[in-house]
């Protein structure tokens, strides 16, 4: 039998690496910045184009590359960073695979230059698809500046799963502030197709907060300060006011490293237990210090995931010293039962002495007595001569019979039937009751319906915002007042993208600038205390995609506000209610499943029951 196990060629090994380790072009954007710290960087400029698909470049002025270095640093499996096995237990840099380098240029164009600070010329290098298409010498300042072109260019079918330039722009930007935030002491430059996105100083961790999220995220931040034998707990949470359905501002650094984990992201949790809403997830920006020896980092190609030697105890460390920030700084109600609410002094007047008050009576004044400025000041009695009127013609039909022929009657609202082939299936809404605050049941000729409310309302406020949608007229309410509200600089781009979505189904918005947004105008079955977490369920879902990329951008911001606005379980409605909520369901276009193709009601027939007995 011939042998048939053979040794891959390197191009081949390379391309099988890179699809590990570059996923995405936020996956070449985190590798480069990592580098870019490793070599002592103090200031890191990063360039991106057309979503990291044309151009992702990474400048710094760190300890750069000799001309060996910088050929080798393009291997497979060489880094400065380990020497033995055992090193991978006692890390302190960011990478030490050695496989970014080598991962990246087998599927891109990669331009390098670079030069150390006691070289007087440094080192130009260009590579495509892991072949070296030139190496020269050049003159160029100290540090190292990485281009990468034309990401997957040789592997089609991988160019194809990238997602549009926006979705791909909102995982760079993530990756950006996961870097940003761990390394305040550094300054980030961040463009985009030529506009500068962010440009952060160096400086303390809480202004670096603030540079990222916005001046409005400083009155969030409480701060966590907590050290043990075991880990050395700094940073920051967000007052449980501020959680939101997203969980976009949770972030956890181990050694300055971002990682991922569900299981501490419970100890946040359930130390918030009882101060926010269900559904909703804290904010937090957590620095942990652990010995290099307890934890494993080299359990995922990505770096995110981690492995601890003892986690519940730090699970419960975590835990109770945000309840201890929570409380120290007055976040958490406090109750007094000992102190008499009643007698409360308000502060301002701590000091202020008693004031008898002074009543004064005019001796003089005679309610009785007739005077030309009394008699003024009196009401005139309103003639009634004008009514008479009304009534003339009147008495001459008295007892005369009326022709009703020529009256006309406004016509009910006709709403759809349950069964659209069979006659005998009419609706009967004569009686209708609520089931555990979740159901509305209803009776049928053959039985009775059991309908879930919740996405019944789906349903109804669905069609009736995709009809506002796609129509020339947008319905809107206007607002009184406008409602300013804050958002992060990400978040304020992503509403200009909807901008014109949002203002076919009824927003009307005002000024928009790089920190909050005016908004004038809401749908007409919203409220104006709903606004802010409506928009913030749009820009939830808009980010993460949720209710599918093959629909247009109408359709996805209507199933969004649907779900949003819609009756929750729990909601008590009324018997107008309940009957308005049938009514409503039978009048749309689709009346068994909701937008998210739930099943909306169930029908039980006599027979059903009968055999039930």
């Amino acid at each position: 039998m011939a042998d048939i196990i053979k040794l891959l060629p390197d191009h081949v090994a390379n391309q099988i690496a890179a699809g590990e380790v570059v996923q995405r072009p936020a996956s070449v954007v985190k590798e480069l910045l990592e580098n870019a710290i490793d070599a002592g960087a103090s200031t890191i400029k990063l360039i991106v184009k057309e979503g990291g698909k044309t151009l992702i470049q990474v400048v710094d002025d760190g300890i750069g590359m000799s001309v060996t270095d910088a050929r080798l640093s393009f291997e497979r499996h060489a880094t400065s960073k380990i020497q033995s096995a055992e090193d991978l237990f006692k890390l302190g840099t960011k990478g030490f695979r050695g496989e970014a380098l080598a991962s990246i240029a087998a599927i891109a164009h990669v331009e390098m230059q670079t030069k150390p600070e006691q070289d007087e010329i440094g080192t130009h290098l260009k590579i495509e698809g892991s072949k070296i298409i030139f190496q020269e010498t050049c003159a160029t300042p100290k540090g190292t500046s990485i281009s990468v072109k034309h990401l997957f260019f040789n592997i089609p079918a991988r160019r194809n799963f990238l997602k549009s330039n926006q979705v791909e722009l909102r995982h760079i930007t993530d990756e950006f502030h996961r870097v940003a935030l761990a390394h305040p002491q550094i300054a980030f430059q961040y463009y985009y197709n030529g506009s500068e996105l962010f440009n952060l100083p160096s400086s303390n961790l809480r202004q670096r907060i603030v540079g990222v999220f916005g001046t409005r995220a400083n009155q969030k931040l409480v701060p966590v300060e907590e050290e043990t034998q075991v880990v050395k707990i700094s940073g920051f949470i967000n007052k449980p006011e501020f959680a939101k359905k997203s969980r976009g501002e949770q972030f956890f650094f181990v050694n300055n490293r971002f990682i991922k984990s569900p299981y501490l992201n419970h100890a946040i949790v359930a130390a918030f237990e009882g101060l926010i809403k269900s559904g909703t997830h804290p904010g937090y920006f957590l620095y942990l210090d652990v010995d290099p020896g307890s934890i494993d980092i080299n359990i995922h190609p990505t770096k995110t995931e981690v492995k601890f030697d003892d986690e519940h105890t730090l699970y419960a460390i975590i835990r109770s010293t945000v309840k201890h920030s929570l409380g120290q700084f007055s976040v958490v109600p406090a109750l007094d039962f000992e102190q008499d609410q009643n007698l409360e002094v308000p502060y301002s007047y701590t000091n202020k002495g008693a004031e008898i008050p002074k009543v004064e009576v005019d001796s003089a004044y005679n309610p009785f007595a007739e005077s030309k400025s009394n008699t003024a000041q009196m009401p005139r009695k309103k003639s009634t001569k004008g009514w008479e009127s009304l009534y003339v013609g009147l008495e001459s039909k008295v007892g005369q019979d009326v022709d009703f022929s020529s009256l006309s009657f406004e016509s009910e609202t006709i709403t759809g039937s349950v069964f659209e082939n069979d006659e005998d299936e009419l609706l009967s809404v004569s009686t209708t009751f609520q089931l555990h605050r979740k159901y509305v049941v209803t009776t049928v000729r053959s039985g009775m319906l059991i309908i879930d409310q919740g996405r019944a309302h789906q349903r109804v406020l669905y069609e009736r915002f995709l009809k506002h949608g796609t129509s020339a007229d947008a319905v809107s309410q206007q607002l009184l007042f406008p409602l300013e509200l804050s958002f992060t600089k990400n978040e304020i781009g992503e509403l200009a993208l909807i901008k014109e979505d949002l203002h076919a189904l009824g927003f009307a918005f005002g000024e928009l600038n790089d920190e909050s947004v005016q908004i004038k105008g809401v749908p007409v079955s919203m409220t104006e205390t709903d606004v802010a977490q409506v928009l913030d369920q749009l820009l939830t879902d808009f980010r993460e995609q949720t209710v599918g990329e093959s629909f247009s951008q109408t359709d996805r911001l209507s199933k969004s506000l649907s779900k949003a606005l819609a009756i929750k379980t729990g909601d008590q409605l009324d018997q107008d209610s309940q009957l308005a909520l049938v009514n409503d369901l039978f009048a749309c276009k689709e009346t068994t499943v909701s937008p998210f193709n739930k099943r909306i009601y169930i029908t039980i027939t006599e027979n059903d029951i009968s055999n039930k007995f």
